[in-house]
């Protein structure tokens, strides 16, 4: 397979799980965060640093509406609910454990 064969195929499979989660809504971020160890936050900001690295400036706002579908503001205000003490503490150990992996690297 060809290099720009497989850059089109992992194009192709961001566009998805975007859509993926943005169909999602009532999957929570803080519940990604805590089973997954990443969240629709964590692809926004790798969206805009990435850009950044091909020479792209892309500002907070447009990577959130690129990953969200919306406005962030609007996003959190229509879907997001408070978490409970359980979704933090899930989250905290797997924050824990990205540090432990970026600290192997």
């Amino acid at each position: 397979m060809t290099d720009e064969k497989t850059t089109e195929i992992e194009a192709a499979v961001f566009r998805r799980l975007i859509q993926h989660f943005q169909e999602r809504t009532d999957v929570q971020n803080i519940d990604l965060m805590g089973y997954s160890g990443f969240c629709r936050n964590c692809l926004y900001k790798w969206y805009a640093e990435e850009a950044g690295e091909l020479g792209v400036e892309v500002s907070k706002e447009e990577a959130q509406e690129r990953i969200y579908g919306m406005p962030y503001a609007d996003y959190k205000e229509k879907y997001q609910t408070p978490a409970t003490d359980e979704q933090l503490r899930r989250m905290e150990i797997s924050v824990a454990k990205n540090k432990l992996a970026k600290a192997k690297d």
